[in-house]
């Protein structure tokens, strides 16, 4: 290696020595990811819930799986949803003065946010971004992630010019109560996405009791 690569290799490994362990992630996010809950839940219809034939089997591989490489490091810029017409930027999102997930501000219904803790989008291990489902004007960013599919697919613009594609393998709604952090946070060896926002039945009291996860892994790069 030069000089400059040398460096490069320094600067990626620091900032993957200063990333939390994804178990302390995991039980951060266990709890951080119930204040996603923010939505008004005042509609006449509430969003669309995912199928119970949605649930992820992690045994089945996705059928390119094994043949995309892992992308370095780059922030995410985009998120698009071809399939329930979301194209959003995304805002870096890390824990608030309490300890918990921050989300992206309310007020603009078309705002992602990727939380920085985790990996990037590409990168070898679980990258996680979340977005509200609605706000007190009407649906937000994530408000039809329940109507996805498998095989459906989520694409993730990077700042490095490179599109992260990553195919649907599984979407389900969690008790937030009963949140599997585990199942849904930890690495699988390979590049995965999971989006996120607010979902279940809504209450005054306690906003939404839980929320919808869609699990997808890479399969192409743009």
């Amino acid at each position: 290696m030069d000089a400059s690569e040398l460096a490069e290799a320094a600067e990626e490994e620091e900032r993957r020595k200063k990333r939390a362990p994804w178990g302390v992630i995991a039980l951060v996010l266990l709890t951080g990811l119930a204040l996603i809950r923010n939505g008004s839940g005042e509609f006449d219809v509430g969003p669309p819930q995912p199928a119970n034939a949605a649930a992820a089997d992690s045994r089945v591989p996705g059928a390119a799986a094994n043949k995309v490489q892992p992308l370095p490091y780059a922030l995410p810029d985009r998120v698009r949803i071809p399939t329930i017409r979301v194209d959003a930027p995304v805002l870096p999102v890390g824990l608030d003065a309490d300890g918990w997930v921050s989300a992206p501000p309310p007020e603009d219904p078309n705002l992602a946010g990727w939380f920085t803790g985790g990996v990037t989008p590409g990168e070898k291990g679980t990258a996680v971004v979340v977005g509200h489902v609605d706000n007190k004007q009407g649906p937000a960013v994530f408000y039809n992630l329940g109507a996805l599919k498998k095989g459906n697919r989520v694409e993730v613009a990077r700042k490095d010019g490179k599109t992260a594609v990553f195919e649907i393998y599984g979407i389900e709604v969690f008790d937030k109560n009963n949140f599997p952090g585990d199942r849904v946070y930890a690495s699988k060896g390979d590049p995965e996405l999971r989006v996120i926002t607010c979902g279940g039945d809504f209450s005054k009291k306690h906003g939404y009791d839980g929320n919808v996860v869609v699990f997808a892994r890479l399969v192409e790069v743009q």
